[in-house]
C-alpha cells in the first residue's frame, strides 16, 4: 500500500448556462498541444470539445478524462430542450467505441493535462464568458505513483501496438535506444 501524500487536485468547473459555443477552448487547446507548440490548429487534437446544438442554443464543454479500456454499460439518454442525447455525448473517457479524445494520426488516447507548465489551463484563460473556471484543492491521498505511471505507459504502448503492430513498435523502440 502506498504512503499518504498531499496532492493538489486540479479541476475545471463547467457552467453550461454561460457557454455560447464559440469553441475558443478547442482552438487554444489544440494549438497548445501541437508539435511544435502553437504551430497548428486542429480541434480533433483538442482535449476539450463542445457538444453543440446551435439551433436550440445548447453548448456543453467536455474535457478529456481517463482512458477506458472497454465500452461502458451505460446507455442512458438525456433530453435537453427537447433534443435527446446519449450518455456517450457527455462522457470524458477515450474508449474503443468512439473517436472522441483520440489523437487522429496515432489513435492514442488524449487526456486533459491542465496545460502542464501554465499557471492555469488555457481553455479557462481563453473563455471570455466564464463558462470554464479553474479550481485547485489540496487532498491527502494514498497513491502508488510508479504503478499509475506504468499503467499509463502500458495503455499508450498497447494502443501503438494495435495500430502499427508489435514488430514495428519494437523496431522503433530499438532504434530510439540506439540514439542514447
Amino acid at each position: 500500500m502506498g504512503d499518504k501524500k498531499k496532492k493538489i487536485i486540479k479541476t475545471i468547473n463547467i457552467d453550461v448556462n454561460q457557454c455560447n459555443g464559440c469553441r475558443a477552448c478547442e482552438v487554444i487547446c489544440s494549438c497548445f498541444h501541437a508539435a511544435p507548440k502553437y504551430s497548428s490548429n486542429n480541434p480533433a487534437r483538442s482535449r476539450i470539445r463542445v457538444v453543440r446544438d446551435p439551433l436550440r442554443d445548447v453548448y456543453v464543454p467536455v474535457y478529456a478524462g481517463e482512458y477506458a479500456v472497454a465500452e461502458c454499460a451505460g446507455r442512458d439518454k438525456y433530453t435537453i430542450d427537447g433534443k435527446e442525447y446519449d450518455e456517450c455525448s457527455f462522457c470524458r473517457a477515450s474508449c474503443p467505441s468512439r473517436d472522441e479524445f483520440k489523437e487522429p494520426d496515432s489513435g492514442l488516447p488524449l487526456k486533459c493535462d491542465m496545460c502542464e507548465g501554465e499557471e492555469e489551463p488555457l481553455c479557462v484563460k481563453w473563455c471570455l464568458v466564464d463558462a470554464l473556471t479553474y479550481k485547485e484543492r489540496e487532498e491527502e491521498i494514498e497513491e502508488d505513483d510508479e504503478k499509475e505511471d506504468r499503467e499509463e505507459l502500458e495503455i499508450g504502448l498497447e494502443s501503438l501496438a494495435s495500430k502499427y503492430g508489435l514488430e514495428k513498435l519494437m523496431d522503433s523502440v530499438a532504434r530510439l535506444s540506439k540514439k542514447d
